[in-house]
């Protein structure tokens, strides 16, 4: 599997061309398939209905994505499931016609209300699994850098003022998406050049290395959920990212 970076790269690609989408839904063909075979509960194959209609929500997803929202794995994995959710509901309501607006017979009201609380219960799970594939992806994107969830917490800084200046390292990168390539190219956290470009001291920045290259990790893939965490956090506690 590519990384975040070079897949967001392909989908925009193939959002203007038609071949390279065919090209990137034959290569991600397994993904959907698995996605596909966890709604039914078996191994879904191409003579399942819902294979096609899970390729679709692949096509659709890439079609609609845009990086503010996230990682695009998880945004397809988010749609192919939606689809395949709405197709079973239009057949089971062709087979048996039953009304939405019909008694449930269990004296807990209608039909209508149990699927809206099945939808809720579905967009929670489903926000929490995407939450999920994404801390999966960074820890294994975090790993090729030597960097681990552990590493991060025992480097964070503690003091408000090293939080604002590992903050501002941080946001000049991210308002630099170069440097960001550059870290993806090279493997190295380009500390000289943060502050310099920051204000930062080069030392504090050093000690804090690991922590930095995490937030910058995070910067670079479109990690929105972890993101607008972390934004919630570092309000709270007086800082900005």
């Amino acid at each position: 599997m590519q990384n975040e970076h070079q897949l967001a790269s392909r989908v925009y690609a193939a959002k203007e061309d038609l071949q390279k989408a065919d090209e990137l839904i034959r290569d991600y063909l397994p993904f959907i398939r698995s996605e596909a075979s966890k709604c039914i509960s078996r191994l879904c194959t191409e003579l399942d209905d819902e294979c096609s209609v899970a390729m679709m929500a692949f096509h659709e997803a890439v079609l609609g994505y845009e990086r503010g929202r996230g990682a695009f794995l998880s945004y397809a994995s988010l749609l192919i499931r939606s689809r395949i959710i709405d197709y079973q509901r239009k057949e089971s309501r062709h087979r048996g016609q039953v009304s939405l607006y019909a008694e449930t017979g269990n004296d807990e009201g209608r039909v209508l209300d149990e699927l809206a609380d099945e939808r809720d219960r579905f967009e929670e799970s489903a926000n929490l699994e995407a939450a999920k594939q994404e801390i999966v992806e960074l820890a294994a994107l975090m790993a090729d850098f030597g960097v681990s969830f552990s590493d991060v917490a025992e480097h964070s800084p503690k003091q408000e003022r090293t939080l604002e200046a590992c903050a501002a390292a941080i946001r000049y990168a991210a308002e630099n998406p170069w440097m960001l390539d550059e870290l993806l190219r090279t493997k190295k956290l380009p500390l000289a050049r943060l502050a310099l470009g920051s204000g930062a001291e080069r030392k504090t920045l050093e000690r804090h290395r690991k922590y930095i290259l995490a937030m910058l990790l995070i910067q670079t893939n479109g990690y929105e959920i972890i993101r607008g965490h972390l934004r919630h956090v570092l309000k709270r506690e007086g800082a900005s990212a």
